[in-house]
Protein backbone atom coordinates (compact mmCIF):
# COMPACT_ATOMS: atom_id res chain seq x y z
CA UNK A 1 0.00 0.00 0.00
CA UNK A 2 1.10 3.83 -0.85
CA UNK A 3 -0.38 6.66 0.55
CA UNK A 4 0.01 9.97 -0.88
CA UNK A 5 -1.07 13.32 0.58
CA UNK A 6 -1.21 16.44 -1.70
CA UNK A 7 -0.47 20.38 -0.79
CA UNK A 8 -0.04 23.44 -2.06
CA UNK A 9 -3.26 24.32 -2.99
CA UNK A 10 -5.13 27.40 -2.74
CA UNK A 11 -6.11 31.08 -4.55
CA UNK A 12 -3.70 32.38 -7.26
CA UNK A 13 -3.86 35.40 -9.63
CA UNK A 14 -3.38 34.53 -13.49
CA UNK A 15 -0.03 34.76 -14.11
CA UNK A 16 1.10 33.31 -11.04
CA UNK A 17 2.92 30.09 -9.72
CA UNK A 18 2.49 27.46 -7.36
CA UNK A 19 4.12 24.54 -6.08
CA UNK A 20 2.18 21.64 -5.55
CA UNK A 21 3.74 18.54 -3.39
CA UNK A 22 2.80 15.16 -2.65
CA UNK A 23 4.10 13.39 0.16
CA UNK A 24 4.47 9.21 0.05
CA UNK A 25 4.43 7.11 2.90
CA UNK A 26 4.08 2.86 3.10
CA UNK A 27 5.62 0.97 -0.01
CA UNK A 28 8.10 3.89 -0.95
CA UNK A 29 11.14 1.36 -2.58
CA UNK A 30 9.24 0.61 -5.33
CA UNK A 31 10.20 1.18 -8.92
CA UNK A 32 7.44 3.33 -9.47
CA UNK A 33 6.14 6.20 -11.71
CA UNK A 34 4.54 9.40 -10.31
CA UNK A 35 1.77 11.30 -12.40
CA UNK A 36 0.42 14.87 -11.82
CA UNK A 37 -3.58 14.87 -13.02
CA UNK A 38 -5.77 17.58 -12.75
CA UNK A 39 -9.53 17.47 -13.20
CA UNK A 40 -11.39 20.22 -13.79
CA UNK A 41 -15.73 20.39 -13.00
CA UNK A 42 -17.36 18.19 -15.22
CA UNK A 43 -14.41 17.04 -17.77
CA UNK A 44 -12.18 14.26 -17.44
CA UNK A 45 -9.19 13.08 -15.24
CA UNK A 46 -6.06 14.09 -17.02
CA UNK A 47 -2.53 13.41 -16.87
CA UNK A 48 -0.15 16.71 -17.14
CA UNK A 49 2.83 15.33 -16.22
CA UNK A 50 5.29 12.05 -14.82
CA UNK A 51 8.42 11.10 -13.71
CA UNK A 52 10.44 7.32 -13.23
CA UNK A 53 11.72 7.22 -10.05
CA UNK A 54 15.36 8.15 -10.84
CA UNK A 55 14.07 11.33 -12.31
CA UNK A 56 15.96 10.61 -15.68
CA UNK A 57 12.72 10.50 -17.70
CA UNK A 58 10.07 12.80 -17.43
CA UNK A 59 6.73 13.30 -19.59
CA UNK A 60 4.59 16.80 -20.13
CA UNK A 61 1.22 16.77 -21.99
CA UNK A 62 1.54 19.20 -24.56
CA UNK A 63 -1.11 21.28 -23.34
CA UNK A 64 1.09 22.69 -20.33
CA UNK A 65 4.28 22.39 -21.68
CA UNK A 66 6.40 24.94 -21.04
CA UNK A 67 4.72 25.79 -17.82
CA UNK A 68 4.98 22.55 -15.45
CA UNK A 69 8.53 20.79 -14.18
CA UNK A 70 8.13 17.71 -12.36
CA UNK A 71 10.32 16.61 -10.26
CA UNK A 72 11.19 14.11 -6.80
CA UNK A 73 12.84 13.55 -3.84
CA UNK A 74 13.14 10.11 -2.87
CA UNK A 75 14.59 10.61 0.06
CA UNK A 76 11.61 12.56 1.21
CA UNK A 77 9.37 10.44 -0.87
CA UNK A 78 8.07 13.31 -2.78
CA UNK A 79 7.06 14.57 -5.65
CA UNK A 80 6.97 18.39 -6.71
CA UNK A 81 5.25 19.64 -9.58
CA UNK A 82 6.07 23.71 -9.81
CA UNK A 83 3.09 25.32 -12.36
CA UNK A 84 4.07 29.21 -13.77
CA UNK A 85 2.04 31.59 -16.33
CA UNK A 86 -1.22 30.13 -14.31
CA UNK A 87 -4.29 30.96 -16.02
CA UNK A 88 -8.10 30.85 -14.74
CA UNK A 89 -8.35 27.54 -17.21
CA UNK A 90 -6.28 25.99 -15.01
CA UNK A 91 -8.47 25.69 -11.88
CA UNK A 92 -9.11 22.23 -11.23
CA UNK A 93 -8.54 19.55 -8.49
CA UNK A 94 -5.11 17.95 -9.02
CA UNK A 95 -3.92 14.54 -7.98
CA UNK A 96 -1.20 12.64 -7.57
CA UNK A 97 -1.01 8.92 -8.45
CA UNK A 98 2.00 6.10 -8.25
CA UNK A 99 2.46 3.65 -10.67
CA UNK A 100 4.15 0.08 -9.84
CA UNK A 101 5.49 -0.44 -13.17
CA UNK A 102 8.35 0.87 -15.21
CA UNK A 103 6.71 2.54 -18.49
CA UNK A 104 4.49 5.63 -18.37
CA UNK A 105 0.82 5.62 -19.03
CA UNK A 106 -1.41 8.49 -19.58
CA UNK A 107 -4.52 6.54 -18.72
CA UNK A 108 -6.07 7.07 -14.89
CA UNK A 109 -6.98 3.46 -14.52
CA UNK A 110 -3.23 2.98 -14.94
CA UNK A 111 -1.96 3.92 -12.00
CA UNK A 112 -2.58 1.89 -8.56
CA UNK A 113 -2.81 4.47 -5.82
CA UNK A 114 -3.99 8.31 -5.54
CA UNK A 115 -3.67 11.26 -3.45
CA UNK A 116 -7.43 12.88 -2.22
CA UNK A 117 -6.46 16.13 -4.91
CA UNK A 118 -5.57 19.35 -3.66
CA UNK A 119 -7.72 22.42 -5.29
CA UNK A 120 -6.05 25.27 -7.69
CA UNK A 121 -8.12 28.09 -8.13
CA UNK A 122 -6.60 31.03 -10.45
CA UNK A 123 -8.31 34.07 -10.70
CA UNK A 124 -8.63 36.50 -13.40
Amino acid sequence: QVHLVESGGGLVQAGGSLRLSCVASGRTDGNYVMGWFRQAPGKERVLLTSINRSGSNTYYADSVKGRLTISRDNAKNTVYMHMTSLRPEDTAVYYCAARFKLFFSTRPDDYDYWGQGTQVTVSS
